[in-house]
């Protein structure tokens, strides 16, 4: 007899799911270091990203890239809901993220200033500048979950080195 995988509806039970946020993040860059092993493409190691990630952290709702593109952001390789298509520097929490190049944070999305709502049942989210080897921004990572709260600081630590692993020799031309 095999034993029966546990169904998990309710948001709040996906984050408590992984007991150890960090053991499901090491079990996701090991995969994503072995998937991306001599890749140099950048828009090819942002979709394995995207998909490796969503498929290890089970309350990661919308999960994707936006691009730096003609002084604002349009959306690149995501999985989940629609998107919104173009967001310029300073608006919501992906163009917070762009303008002032730092990690965005947010328990609850209806609290923050200029939210841009793609999915109503987004609840909180993170926002994570990538840079290039010379420190341009090149895009921004963003997650949102359907439960309040779901990202903290073991989210940001993984994210950020994920992203300086795989795009400090990274270039969009």
């Amino acid at each position: 007899m095999t034993a029966q995988a546990k169904v998990i509806a309710d948001p709040h039970d996906q984050v408590a799911a992984y007991e150890d946020k960090s053991k499901a993040y090491e079990l996701a860059i090991d995969q994503i270091d072995s998937m991306l092993e001599g890749e140099s493409h950048p828009i090819a190691k942002m979709a394995t990203i995207v998909c490796i990630l969503r498929e290890h952290l089970p309350y990661y709702f919308w999960t994707g890239f936006y691009l730096v593109y003609d002084q604002e952001l349009i959306v690149g390789p995501y999985q989940g809901t629609f998107g919104t298509l173009h967001i310029s520097f300073g608006n919501g929490v992906c163009g917070t993220a762009a303008q002032e190049r730092r990690t965005q944070v947010v328990e609850d999305v209806c609290k923050f200033p200029g939210h841009i709502v793609c999915d109503s049942r987004s609840a909180s989210e993170i926002v994570v500048p990538v840079f290039n080897k010379k420190k341009e921004l090149i895009a921004v990572f963003d997650v949102d979950s359907t439960a309040k709260g779901s990202f903290d600081a073991v989210d940001q630590k993984y994210l950020e080195k994920i992203f300086d692993m795989h795009f400090a020799r990274a270039t969009l031309d």
